[in-house]
């Protein structure tokens, strides 16, 4: 499944923050940049999600992952990024979906909403599904402002 070379920027809030330990373990081949948060104690979204997004934005990272109760919150903050396209995914297909058609970078995972079996399973369809190109390109870079 995983690409060593591939490195993968990861974080949460307390609502995601045990999704967030279980598919590190899950991505153990891959290279993962933990930005927190670190326990279940209340925390702010943002203070997560802006790292994170600037890990991919950057270039440090190829991809984010970013986990919070209905993943939202996560996916506004992210976007504000230049370069950021991210994803709220639920299901595999739109995981699949948001990476051959927008070419997301970040995958947000609604950890209220979905079983882990399910977020590992959108998280290997995300990881593993390549962006179409074509049409959808001249879309995506309209996305910019």
């Amino acid at each position: 499944m995983a690409d060593l070379k591939i490195k993968i920027a990861i974080g949460s809030d307390h609502a995601g923050f045990v999704y967030k330990e279980v598919l590190k373990e899950f991505l153990s081949d891959y290279e993962i940049k933990d930005f927190g948060t670190h326990a279940t104690d209340s925390v702010d979204y943002p203070d997560f999600a802006h790292p994170v997004a600037s890990a991919v934005e950057s270039g440090e990272c190829k991809y984010g992952i970013l986990l919070c109760g209905s993943a939202n919150g996560v996916a506004i903050t992210a976007n504000k990024h230049q370069g950021i396209r991210a994803g709220l995914c639920w299901e595999n297909e739109v995981a699949s979906l948001v990476r051959k058609h927008n070419d997301a970078n970040v995958l947000c995972i609604p950890a209220r909403f979905v079983s882990e079996e399910l977020a590992k399973e959108i998280t290997t369809t995300f990881l593993n599904t390549e962006f179409e190109g074509g049409r959808h390109q001249t879309r995506v870079e309209k996305i910019s402002c």
